[in-house]
């Protein structure tokens, strides 16, 4: 096994875990329930850390990175003042207008 990810804002290591699985790649947690040891273990060793399991490791990097910086969304023009709208909203910021 070889320690793939670790970060102290577990929401972050159970996204890249999901993201990881998703690709087929067998990983397990370490450090779930360490939180608890904090005081008598450093801050540091009480973080969720992402382990994989097989040879999968370049794989998996890859895997991460991709999903980091990609970009998949674009941004949308409002049909009625042309104001740049972000690609999460459903409604122009700006006047309120439905995306179309």
């Amino acid at each position: 096994m070889k320690l793939l990810y670790t970060n102290e804002n577990r929401i972050l290591v159970s996204n890249i875990k999901n993201i990881v699985e998703y690709a087929g790649i067998k990983v397990t947690l370490k450090n779930e329930f360490a939180g608890g040891g904090v005081g008598e273990l450093s801050t540091i060793d009480s973080w969720l850390e992402l382990w994989v399991v097989d040879g999968d490791y370049e794989k998996a990097g890859k895997v991460i990175a991709s999903s980091i910086n990609s970009d998949n969304s674009q941004g949308w023009f409002c049909s009625k003042c042309a104001e740049k709208n972000d690609a999460s909203f459903d409604f122009c910021w700006s006047c309120q207008t439905e995306r179309t």
